[in-house]
């Protein structure tokens, strides 16, 4: 089964990048401009860049999310077999893609690219 969904919402259909943009809009169900906007603030507070795992993070955590490791060894796809239910942010190697009901959502196919850690919904 492909579990892979071409999703990309930036609004001039760039790929720039901005995979951590992506997946917080998938993740909280906003706009491009909206979390771009979110993000330069934390960036700005943190001093640091808008892809920066602890930039996306926190505007994660402040829209409900809470950070988990896995407890074994997985890529993309075994991760979305294994949680068919529920909205999950995946933090990956140099990558940020969103699962939704066991679906990917991204701009290529990052199935095979190893789950380093993940958000979820609370």
């Amino acid at each position: 089964m492909n579990r892979w969904v071409e999703y990309n919402s930036n609004p001039l259909k760039r790929r720039v990048g901005d995979c951590a943009i992506r997946a917080c809009c998938k993740a909280t169900r906003r706009t491009w401009n909206e979390v771009f906007d979110d993000l330069v603030q934390i960036a700005y507070r943190q001093k640091d860049v808008l892809s920066a795992n602890k930039v996306w993070g926190e505007y994660l955590a402040d829209n409900g999310y809470v950070r988990y490791e896995p407890d074994y060894p997985m890529d993309v796809y075994k991760f979305c077999c294994n949680f068919p239910h529920g909205t999950y942010v995946l933090g990956l190697d140099g990558h940020v893609v969103t699962v939704v009901d066991g679906r990917f959502y991204d701009t290529w196919d990052s199935s095979g690219k190893s789950v380093i850690y993940f958000w979820e919904r609370g």
